[in-house]
């Protein structure tokens, strides 16, 4: 009885039932596991893979890229104006700075924040305290001697990094022509600016994966480089040093507040010199005031004074109303025009043409103006460059002022003629004098290297051109304003200008003195204005402190470019009689 009901109860026992919720706790709990690692794996491959994509990358993603120097600046004969030198830059990384405790090895620290110019204090400050940040520049532009110096430092988290620094070998001769580029290597002022495009290249890089020995397997981007575009300039840098010396020691002599100068040539119109003083050196430019980087030659405008009567003689016998044979009645040395008086130094009689151009006579050419109509005076200044750029294309050129506006009074028309009423820049003088020179063919001047003349457009006639300039070379002998002009070997002309300075209601006690000439006579070759401004003491006429800067100019870039002397003693007795009995 009893063995027969101990059967069933073990065979219950076959399948215990403790074994199955055991058993689907542990299907559960990995089902769960499995789950969480799906979504997971979902999470981080779907929804935020960059995490993952960035330190998959930093293992074996690798950047290549090479360093690209600026392009050149060359003048004319190949010299270098402008050059870029390999420079290094010092950089911090904040995290490994901090998480390496640089700053508590204070010998290192202070030694490296003393060659930085910097308090400890003030270098840990630049870094920060940020661990997320990872780059931080303490120095750009940094001399070889102090990287080489850092580096022997060793401080934990500062390292360099390869880049270019501008260097000009001719310094303030050329400062505001040129302009300079900032720490990035972006030209900001002068050429630099206008021509940056040109002049910047761009790097080339790879991007690529390396396995864990380091062997490329995969490049991802590759970029090709673009070397830079070096310029050549119009520029001669031997005349731009000799035109700098000149100016520099005018304004300094006289005390003028500033100058201007410039020497072109007039076939091709391209600028051989453009210089200004005050300068600065380009290569340190810290504390200098920002007006200093202004190109006062294209820039500034003033009024040109009595350096226009040859542009007021020239329309006259443009229009017809003058012949060269002319004489104008000058007596007796001052007329009321419009209720206002004109006159000249003394009382001149009748004058010749080349009379008013030598004695600088303000009656001749406000007589020679007021016989035509104000529209053609102002239409052949306009052709001869003023009011209008001049083609150099530089940043911050002005167009000076030349009205057109439909009436004028007689007075106005008077002073339009020697000078007043109207505003250039030494630049558009130059231009006008160098078409002048050149025959009456106005081209537009040119700061780069021409390799073909530019096309030029026929605004005087030939002879008119030509008789002009005769006039002006009488100006420089005996009996002329301008006899300090005079360039030994070599026949020269030009006119003299010296104006006041407008003021609110009127004319101060402030002048600009001007002298704008050319030269070879016989065949003319070059155009050279000076502008001084502001100049101090008792000397402030054109013919006194600007004509002397020309002639040492000129003569000195004659002599450089072996233009064959023209000067005789027969030229200077005729060039004297004529001015006699011009006079």
């Amino acid at each position: 009885m009893s063995s027969k009901r101990s059967t069933p109860q073990a065979k219950a026992r076959t399948v215990p039932s403790v074994l199955g919720w055991r058993f689907a706790f542990v299907l559960l709990s990995l089902a769960l596991v499995f789950s969480a690692l799906m979504v997971r794996a979902a999470w981080l491959q779907v929804v935020e893979p960059d995490m993952l994509v960035s330190q998959g990358d930093a293992r074996s993603l690798r950047v290549e890229a090479d360093t690209v120097l600026r392009g050149m600046i060359f003048d004319r004969n190949g010299e270098e104006l402008a050059v870029s030198v390999p420079v290094e830059a010092i950089w911090a990384d904040p995290k490994v700075v901090i998480e390496r405790h640089a700053a508590a090895d204070e010998r290192r620290w202070h030694a490296l924040a003393d060659i930085l110019q910097l308090t400890p204090a003030q270098l840990h400050n630049r870094i920060g305290t940020n661990p997320q940040r990872r780059f931080v520049y303490l120095q750009r532009q940094v001399n070889p001697a102090v990287v080489d110096y850092v580096k022997k430092l060793k401080v934990p988290g500062i390292y360099f990094r390869q880049e270019s620094r501008r260097y000009y070998p001719a310094a303030e001769v050329t400062a505001q022509l040129l302009g300079f580029t900032n720490v990035d290597d972006v030209g900001v002022e002068g050429i630099e600016k206008r021509f940056d495009e040109l002049l910047t290249g761009t790097a080339g890089r790879k991007v690529f994966r390396k396995d864990a020995k380091g062997r490329e397997i995969e490049v991802l981007e590759r970029v090709q480089q673009q070397a830079p575009g070096s310029l050549q300039l119009s520029i001669d840098q031997r005349i731009q040093s000799i035109t700098y010396r000149e100016l520099k020691k005018a304004v300094l002599t006289h005390g003028a507040t500033s100058g201007s100068a410039m020497v072109v040539d007039v076939h091709s119109g391209e600028v051989l010199a453009m210089v200004n003083s005050p300068s600065f050196n380009p290569n340190n430019r810290g504390n200098t005031p920002a007006y200093l980087f202004r190109n006062r030659a294209i820039t500034d405008t003033f009024e040109p004074g009595s350096t226009m009567k040859p542009l007021a003689v020239l329309s006259a016998l443009e229009f017809g109303s003058a012949n060269l044979g002319s004489k104008i009645d000058t007596y007796p040395g001052y007329i009321r025009v419009g209720g206002s008086w004109v006159r000249d130094a003394i009382n001149y009689n009748t004058l010749s043409l080349t009379g008013i151009i030598q004695k600088s006579s303000n009656i001749g050419v406000t007589r020679l103006v007021l016989d035509m109509p104000v529209e053609h005076v102002i239409s052949l200044y306009a052709n001869m460059g003023l009011g209008s750029d001049t083609g150099l294309g530089l940043n911050g050129e002005s167009g000076g002022m030349l009205s057109h506006r439909r009436r004028w009074s007689d007075f106005e028309r008077a002073t339009l003629s020697f000078g007043y009423g109207l505003s250039v820049t030494a630049a558009q003088l130059a231009r006008a004098y160098a078409t002048m020179a050149n025959g009456g063919v106005s081209r537009p001047l040119s700061i780069v290297k021409q390799d073909n003349i530019l096309p030029g457009e026929q605004v005087l006639d030939p002879e008119h051109a030509a008789a002009m300039l005769e006039m002006m070379e009488a100006n420089i002998m005996p009996g002329g304003t301008a006899t300090r002009a005079q360039v030994k070997g070599y026949r020269v002309g030009g006119k003299t200008g010296t104006a006041r300075k407008a003021i609110a209601g009127g004319y101060g006690e402030d002048y600009v003195a001007s002298f704008a000439g050319v030269g070879p006579i016989s065949n003319p070759r070059l155009a050279c204005v000076v502008v001084i401004n502001e100049p101090a003491g008792d000397f402030y006429h054109g013919g006194e402190i600007a004509a002397p800067v020309f002639a040492n100019i000129m003569g000195a870039t004659m002599q450089l470019l072996n233009l064959t002397p023209d000067a005789s003693s027969q030229n200077k007795i005729s060039a004297v009689t004529g001015g006699r009995n011009a006079g």
